[in-house]
């Protein structure tokens, strides 16, 4: 089965950017689609975006659509998502997560695989 795991997660300040890198250990990603999801404290874990295995096809919650940006290379077997003009609002774990069955992209049921997290903060 395939592992996802998360890296490129930081404080920065508001405004600022970050790339979140997604890396699969054991199978390849190049047959799953993959999906970011957020968890902020106390609330529940929401999704951010997907990416189908070509790459072709992406799609974003409207919270974060026209700042971040899904991007894969299937040679590398990673993803990654770059978040600009981040807000205080987006602190959050990230986690990606991988989808074999092509259904459900946006809700946190339809992903079998999961990673541990990276920890996002935005100061203000």
């Amino acid at each position: 089965q395939v592992q996802p795991v998360e890296s490129g997660g930081g404080l920065v300040q508001a405004g600022g950017s970050l790339r979140l890198s997604c890396a699969a250990s054991g199978r390849s990603f190049s047959n799953y689609v993959v999906g970011w999801f957020r968890q902020a404290p106390g609330k529940e874990r929401e999704f951010v975006a997907y990416i189908n295995w070509s790459g072709r096809s992406t799609s974003y919650a409207d919270s974060v659509k026209d700042r971040f940006t899904l991007s894969r290379d299937n040679a590398k077997n990673t993803v990654y998502l770059q978040m600009n003009n981040l807000k205080p609002e987006d602190t959050a774990v990230y986690y990606c997560a991988a989808n074999s069955g092509g259904w459900n992209l946006r809700s946190v049921r339809g992903y079998a695989y999961w990673g541990q997290g990276t920890q996002v903060t935005v100061s203000s």
